[in-house]
């Protein structure tokens, strides 16, 4: 056990059942390493939570499960030193730091959790077993610190949700908080891996966030008209009468208003944020779409183009150069404008 003047490291599940004293709650931010602002986001909400009387641990650990290809878990960044001052003036107690031989004493796990048909979609599908890895070592980090909640990134929106169904599906004892995507100033949303891209790859990479932007912008636009059209009496014979006098502009704005309709806003999602995407296929250097899906957050399965009420996460992943990006933003279909 190593104490700085920050925070302290711990190395063994020994070490953390015998870390510290508190009368609050235990608050959890499981990582793998490599820590940024989004992170930091999530310690300071831990910190909030658990108040001056909890306690903020923090997990690092490069969780081998979750790696299809050897390459890919070598080549993820370790930066504990760096981890443990951005923990600190984050407001963590504890950085929890296990090697693998810790984690899994003898090998790798016989018997792991299965993330069934939720696992499968969309990240599941583009990585093979990716799920059943993450809920193993969650399940097994939740055990190990026994928290009173722990705090998530909305960004891995699809993780979220399966740490969620398996907590409530096998009681677990702990809440789970998701906490909103954090975006650097031009909008991409921070990532270990945008380290990765030179200053091309990150132009053509932005295109993803202006997707999810451009999609969210289409839906309040359409939600607007559609709420102009319940108030308002605009035909389009009135479109047409403005059109003879001159006033074009003012004529379509009539005509939109009056063929606005709530059940347009899945397809007009979609739309959008194609639209945009397929401009960033033809860039130099260009970006290969994996997904573009627009889902239920409870299942991940797809939404409906008829869908005209209800939550919903657009979700886009892609590879820019060998680096694979993802990013989505919720959405409300039916909300007040």
């Amino acid at each position: 056990m190593n104490t700085t003047e920050a925070t302290t490291l711990l190395r063994t599940a020994a070490e953390l059942d015998a870390f510290g004293t508190r009368t609050g709650p235990r608050a959890l931010v499981m990582t793998m390493g490599a820590l940024h602002e989004g992170h930091a986001t999530l310690i300071r909400a831990a910190r909030t939570a658990a108040g001056p009387d909890g306690q903020v641990v923090v997990t690092v650990f490069v969780n081998p499960l979750q790696f299809g290809e050897a390459a890919d878990l070598h080549r993820y960044p370790r930066t504990l030193d760096a981890d443990l001052a951005v923990a600190g003036a984050a407001g963590a107690d504890a950085v929890f730091a296990p090697s693998v031989d810790e984690v899994y004493p003898g090998g790798e796990p016989q018997v792991r959790i299965n993330a069934g048909p939720m696992g499968e979609r969309l990240e599941g599908a583009s990585r093979p077993g990716h799920f059943d890895g993450m809920l193993t070592v969650v399940a097994k980090m939740l055990h190990l610190t026994r928290p009173d909640a722990a705090f998530f990134g909305q960004k891995d929106a699809q993780q979220l949700a399966l740490i969620r169904r398996m907590v409530r599906d096998l009681n677990f004892p702990v809440e789970i908080v998701g906490v909103e995507t954090v975006r650097e100033a031009d909008g991409l949303a921070l990532s270990s891996r945008n380290r990765f891209l030179d200053a091309e790859e990150r132009h053509t990479a932005l295109a993803l966030s202006r997707a999810l932007f451009a999609a969210r912008d289409r839906l309040a636009a359409q939600q607007a008209l559609h709420a102009r059209a319940q108030t308002t009496t605009a035909t389009t014979g009135r479109a047409a009468a403005l059109t003879r006098l001159g006033e074009v502009r003012a004529a379509a704005d009539t005509q939109a208003v009056a063929w606005a309709r709530p059940d347009d806003g899945p397809a007009a999602v979609r739309a959008a944020a194609r639209t945009i995407l397929d401009d960033a296929a033809v860039a130099q250097p260009p970006l290969a779409l994996d997904y573009l899906a627009l889902v239920d957050p409870a299942d991940f399965t797809e939404i409906p183009d008829d869908r005209t009420t209800g939550d919903a996460i657009l979700a886009v992943a892609a590879r820019v150069g060998a680096t694979r990006l993802i990013d989505n933003i919720p959405l409300t279909f039916g909300a007040d404008t």
